[in-house]
């Protein structure tokens, strides 16, 4: 489960900076942009405590 949810990050993580980059080109328009991003940035935030700071010492 480990490899899926830090799969899922990485697209969390993608969605959440290569939109703006093409915004900026001119590639998609900013509704689409907005939509991504959030899309990316909930994807992110909940698959990404889900692996990191595993293993780590909680005391």
């Amino acid at each position: 489960m480990s490899l899926l949810t830090k799969l899922a990050s990485a697209v969390g993580l993608g969605l959440t900076i290569v939109p703006a980059f093409l915004v900026f080109a001119g590639s998609v328009p900013w509704e689409t942009h907005a939509t991504l991003m959030l899309t990316g940035t909930v994807l992110w935030f909940v698959t990404a405590p889900l692996w990191m700071g595993k293993g780590k010492d909680k005391s």
